[in-house]
Formats: C-alpha cells, sequence, structure tokens
C-alpha cells in the first residue's frame, strides 16, 4: 500500500488535555507511523463494547503489515464514556499500534473534536470515521487501499452508483442527499458524496488545509475547499447503515443552515485563499473507482 513519506507529528493542540494512553511495542514519538484512525465521540458509553468488539480485528490484522495508532476524541461527554474508552485502549493486546483519547473538557461540537483528532494524529495516512459503525470499520482498509498513487483524499460514497444506504431515517437521508446533490452542482466536482465522516487523507492535505466550522459541517468544508485547493479527491463506494446504538447528536435545522451558508460562499467565491496555509500544487479530481479512469 502506497501511503508515501510521513510529514511528522501532527500541530500542538489548544483547549484539550490527553487522556489515557495505551502503547504496545511501538515507541509513538521517535517510531514513523502508517496509518492514524480518528474518531470522535460525545456520549457513546453504551457504544464503547461495540467499538472494540468491531474496531479491534481490524486493527490487529492491519498491523501485521503497518504500524498504526488509534485515536480517540472525547468530546466534553456527560455520561461513561471518557472511563469506557480509556478501558477500551487498556484492553488492547495487538502489537504495532497505540490506543489513546484525547479529552475536551467541554462539548465544543464534531468540527471542533475532527480539528483535535487531526491535530493530534501522527500518521503518513489519517482515517477518520464515525464511532457509531454506520459506516464499517471492516472498510478501513478498503479506503487506504484507495489512496493510492495521485490520490491525496479518498471520501466514502453512499451516493454513488455502486454505493448504498440500509436502515437510515428519511430525515438523514433527507439532509445528506439533497446536500451533496447542491454540491455536486455548485462546487463543480465530480463527486457523489460530500457529507462522509469517513475518509482517508495523505498528511499534506490535513496539514495544508483549514476549516472554520466546530459543527457537522466541518467534513464538507474540509472537502470542499481541498478541492478548491487542488488536492486529488476519489471515493469509494460503500454502504451507510443507520445506527444501531444511541442516537444521532446533529442538529438538523442547526445543520442545513450552516450547509446554506457555506453553499452561499462557495457560489458567490467568499472563500478564498484562506483556506490554505500555504501554496498546493495543482492536482486533478480522480475518477470513481469504478471508472477505467481511476487510479
Amino acid at each position: 500500500m502506497e501511503l508515501g513519506d510521513s510529514f511528522g507529528p501532527g500541530a500542538a493542540l489548544a483547549d484539550t488535555h490527553r487522556g489515557p494512553e495505551h502503547l504496545r511495542t511501538i515507541d509513538p514519538v521517535e517510531a514513523p507511523i502508517d496509518v492514524s484512525i480518528v474518531i470522535p465521540c460525545f456520549n457513546e458509553a453504551d457504544n464503547c463494547d461495540n467499538i472494540a468488539a468491531s474496531l479491534g480485528p481490524v486493527v490487529r490484522d492491519m498491523a501485521r503489515t503497518s504500524i498504526l495508532e488509534v485515536v480517540f476524541v472525547d468530546d466534553g461527554s456527560r455520561d461513561a464514556t471518557g472511563p469506557g474508552l480509556a478501558a477500551l485502549c487498556e484492553a488492547q493486546t495487538a502489537h504495532n499500534t497505540t490506543w489513546r483519547v484525547v479529552t475536551h473538557a467541554r462539548n465544543r461540537g464534531l468540527g471542533a473534536a475532527i480539528r483535535t483528532g487531526l491535530a493530534a494524529a501522527r500518521g503518513a495516512a489519517i482515517v477518520t470515521t464515525d464511532c457509531d459503525a454506520t459506516y464499517r470499520f471492516e472498510e478501513i482498509p478498503r479506503i487506504l487501499a484507495r489512496l493510492g498513487p495521485g490520490v491525496d483524499m479518498v471520501t466514502a460514497s453512499q451516493y454513488h452508483p455502486e454505493g448504498a444506504v440500509a436502515n437510515v431515517p428519511a430525515h438523514r437521508l433527507l439532509l445528506s442527499r439533497g446536500s451533496s446533490w447542491l454540491y455536486r452542482r455548485i462546487v463543480g466536482a465530480n463527486l457523489w458524496t460530500y457529507t462522509s465522516l469517513f475518509r482517508a487523507y495523505r498528511r499534506p492535505v490535513i496539514e495544508q488545509i483549514t476549516f472554520e466550522s466546530n459543527g457537522f459541517l466541518a467534513g464538507t468544508e474540509l472537502l470542499v475547499k481541498a478541492h478548491l485547493a487542488g488536492f486529488t479527491i476519489a471515493e469509494l463506494p460503500t454502504t451507510l447503515y443507520g445506527r444501531e446504538i444511541g442516537t444521532s447528536k446533529a442538529k438538523l435545522l442547526r445543520t442545513i443552515g450552516a450547509h446554506l451558508r457555506f453553499l452561499s460562499d462557495v457560489a458567490l467565491g467568499r472563500l478564498g485563499d484562506s483556506h490554505a496555509r500555504q501554496p498546493v500544487a495543482a492536482g486533478r479530481l480522480a475518477t470513481p473507482a469504478s471508472s477505467p479512469r481511476s487510479k
């Protein structure tokens, strides 16, 4: 799997303190990390056992050929998420892996949790995904495999012609599918899905692209700005499943409003170059995995 060179540790964290860290075999300061898996969590105590049962085997299998870290961001949970994640990390036994928790002292929102997780990530490639397994953890090796030569970022795509949805509430589909339809037409990128949190990034993307949203818009904002900066983006057709444990934290009306304001900024060209920390070489958009032009 070609992941390119590692670009060193993530930026320093702000307004956070580190939770427990569980290490196996590797020295996280000295050893280069191939893959970081970043998972934001808020009031997910009931999900911790499910995360351990479904993510653990995937990480153990990947650790046979790669050095990995799993970074949970506890976004100021008010239940027992923190202790649950700490116990989950402590129970892991796979070699060549690091499991740790970074904690917000207060709830700051999904976007802020993603930002913290990306800053904490030390891998050459970084995967972000939902804690509720609405995108299955066993898809992580597939999305990394799609991050081949010439591809800077891969997004999961349930709305791709080869993707699917299963048992997803109608209101969530209305927001997600409708937003993606609008972005596809306004942004001009040949992508079917803009709202997925399940992504794989090469390190230069997260080092050079900034995003402002602290809410559920963050993933879309990052993707759109990466496209406008010239990074190469591919899709992985996959299935989005309905949540089986707990409830979604998305605030429907607030999220719709955020998307409409951001779409307006994109359409009117108000983003400028503020999203890029430094000049980025122009890239091209990767075609979907099913296309004969895909990488």
